[in-house]
């Protein structure tokens, strides 16, 4: 048995297509229908035209990356439960369609930061990264958040104030459009003004009630997900700390064992996402693969090298400061003593999350950052050989 391979693909706009993909090795696809607004309930029609046309170029929709929780619901408006009743309906229609895994996030407002999308690697492929000065520079004296000298130290105001004052109106312009990047599928953005007043909101709510209202929201769509044979997968934050003064609640080992307790259904599971909790130096990776190793539904596979500045820089996938090989030991170790004990979801789908521009590449339009074609299969590849050694190791 061996952790299954999947693939992010961001629909038929995708600039990788599926006959690329099946190139890779990979057998099956991670996507979502990114042209339905958040809210909105996917239709078992909307569902079914796109997993025909997965199932004709040969694969399996094996995940659903994701469908997104209404601003509305991580805010406890008083309307969130038109929300949450459309979410319950959506994972009702997946199951119905045979899709049995979703992967969601509950990141206020902005969905994963960077402060550099083109930071060159020694091979002179093209990688993402974040610099603590450069987001506080953003935050301080463009976004000019009010109050947001009290996030930061006295040496990070100046460290930032530093970098700001270096700027160009082009370099200026580059970082507000890397900050303010949309998800990649949808790609919907914020402008300066709208991040600004929905900053404002969250602080009122506080770290708190946004805690209480995704466990709220888990509390509501668990029993609909286990009665449809679905399993969520909830995904850390990216980066997993707090930006712009905003709660970030999915970042830590407390912070998933909170969740994870609010219900102990393996309908309620983590996206071990190695890259986004790799990126704060206090996490070990290996520690909490192995912790959680029962509730894990789903599985990005990459790397990152960090600082405890708060400063990290995408790797390659077997480069950098996360131990890749004790992960996948330890996920091959579950995936068989789920098979022994009898559970049903012991496929584990896996893929080769971000990748960096390669020159293969470089001509490619429409290319979202960390989601080349030849950068990831060249991650895939890595992992499946790494795989491999561990079973014959394990003597699996």
């Amino acid at each position: 048995m061996a952790l299954e391979q999947t693939w992010r693909w961001f629909g038929p706009e995708d600039p990788v297509s599926l006959e690329e993909i099946k190139q890779s090795g990979a057998t099956g696809i991670v996507t979502a229908l990114h042209h339905i607004h958040a809210g909105e309930i996917w239709t078992v029609e909307e569902i079914q035209e796109r997993n025909k046309r997965i199932k004709e170029a040969g694969f399996t929709w094996s995940v659903v990356e994701s469908v997104p929780v209404h601003e509305d619901i991580k805010k406890g408006r008083k309307n969130s439960s038109i929300y949450i009743d459309n979410y319950k309906q959506t994972i009702i229609n997946l199951g119905h369609c045979g899709i049995d895994t979703i992967c969601y996030n509950f990141m206020p407002v902005l969905d994963w930061s960077r402060t550099d999308l083109k930071t060159t690697g020694n091979d002179g492929a093209i990688f993402t990264a974040f610099s603590a000065d450069m987001f506080a520079a953003f935050d301080l004296f463009i976004l000019k958040r009010p109050d947001a000298d009290n996030s930061y130290s006295s040496k990070q105001i100046e460290n930032a104030r530093q970098y700001y004052e270096q700027l160009d109106n082009n370099q200026k312009d580059t970082l507000i459009k890397t900050i303010l990047l949309g998800h990649p599928g949808s790609l919907e953005t914020y402008t300066l003004d709208e991040l600004r007043t929905s900053v404002i909101e969250y602080r009122k709510i506080g770290e708190l009630n946004l805690r209480n209202n995704l466990y709220n929201f888990i509390r509501e769509i668990i029993p609909v997900a286990q009665a449809s044979g679905v399993r969520m997968a909830i995904h850390p934050d990216d980066p997993p700390w707090s930006l712009l003064g905003l709660p970030r609640v999915v970042g830590n080992q407390y912070d998933i064992e909170k969740i994870l307790n609010v219900n102990n259904s393996h309908s309620n599971g983590l996206t071990l996402c190695t890259g986004s909790l790799g990126a704060d130096i206090k996490n070990d990776l290996a520690s909490l693969a192995d912790k959680f190793a029962g509730r894990i539904n789903f599985i990005h596979l990459r790397n990152v090298s960090r600082k405890s500045s708060g400063d990290f820089k995408e790797e390659r996938h077997l480069e950098g400061d996360v131990d890749i090989y004790d992960i996948m030991r330890i996920l091959l170790l579950e995936q068989i003593r789920r098979m022994n004990t009898g559970r049903q979801d012991f496929r584990l789908p896996m893929r080769p999350d971000h990748g960096p521009l390669t020159l293969a590449d470089k001509d490619k339009k429409g290319i979202y950052p960390g989601y080349s074609l030849f950068g990831r299969m060249r991650g895939l590849a890595e992992l499946r050989g790494l795989e491999l050694g561990i079973q014959r190791t394990l003597n699996l």
